[in-house]
């Protein structure tokens, strides 16, 4: 599987990661792990047979458009297809922006993009269909992004606040203390965490925990430090406490995970 990356363009780069491609020039059986990554992301399929996937033996066509909510708890699917999927890479406290709905309630959820974006998510479907270069695409989804931005007004006047409080919590010396965060802002800890909650669809805590896991994840991919120096580089108290977490994330412990059992994160680690 290809997977390449793309960066936004003017306003929408303090709103997107990033925009993706994963594709197969042939039909091909996959079997993804997921796991927590901190981000909201949509994706587009392209393909003319685009993956299904594999429930009780049987083949169920995938939406044309899904968005994948915050993922906590790890899953796993197969699906068989020729892929040519184009994604769309929220930051964690962006995506709120370019919906009505509380971001918190895609959380662990896969949903038809259709039911949500209406008429203009499957017009837009169709036109990235037609496009014939990743430029075009990204003119395309950059268009239908603009338009659902400047609709969320209200939500822009938190933003900033969110943006500089997520700045401190990814301070690598971070001890997990929301008061101390709180109180720098002139905030209760109940309030920060409410208007954390409904950015970015995590609790201040849970997204160090996923920022942290993130980058434990691929250290132990890489296979080059024990686990006691990557609990100690990424910034867990003890190896008790870095297994105890990466378990939680991945469903197995660090000495037993295998890049490969998940293709997203295999083409993203050799991108």
């Amino acid at each position: 599987m290809r997977y390449t990356e793309y960066r936004p363009n003017g306003i929408l780069k303090d709103f997107i990661q990033c925009y993706f491609v994963c594709e197969t020039d042939i039909p091909v059986m996959t079997d993804d792990k997921v796991f927590a990554t901190g981000a909201v992301e949509i994706l587009f399929n392209l393909g003319a047979d685009g993956p299904q996937q594999i429930k009780n033996g049987d083949l169920v066509t995938c939406p044309d458009i899904q968005l994948w909510g915050q993922t906590i708890q790890p899953f796993t699917f197969t699906s068989y297809g020729k892929h040519c999927m184009f994604g769309i890479r929220f930051f964690t406290h962006t995506a709120a922006c370019f919906f009505n709905e509380r971001i918190e309630e895609f959380n662990d959820r896969i949903i038809d993009f259709k039911e949500l974006g209406g008429k203009e998510a499957a017009l837009l479907h169709l036109r990235l269909m037609e496009a014939k270069t990743p430029d075009r695409r990204i003119d395309l989804v950059e268009e239908f992004l603009m338009k659902r931005l400047l609709t969320s007004g209200p939500k822009f006047s938190k933003l900033k606040l969110v943006n500089n409080i997520m700045f401190d919590l990814s301070k690598e010396d971070f001890l997990e203390n929301i008061n101390t965060v709180a109180a720098k802002y002139g905030l209760s800890s109940r309030y920060l965490q409410k208007i954390f909650l409904n950015y970015s669809g995590l609790s201040p805590n849970l997204y160090t925990k996923i920022a942290r896991f993130q980058k434990s994840l691929y250290r132990v991919a890489e296979n080059k430090l024990s686990l006691t120096s990557i609990a100690y580089e990424c910034g867990y108290f003890d190896q008790s406490h870095f297994i105890k977490d990466f378990k939680f994330f991945t469903g197995s412990p660090p000495s037993r995970f295998s890049p490969e059992s998940s293709t997203d994160f295999s083409a993203a680690l050799n991108n």
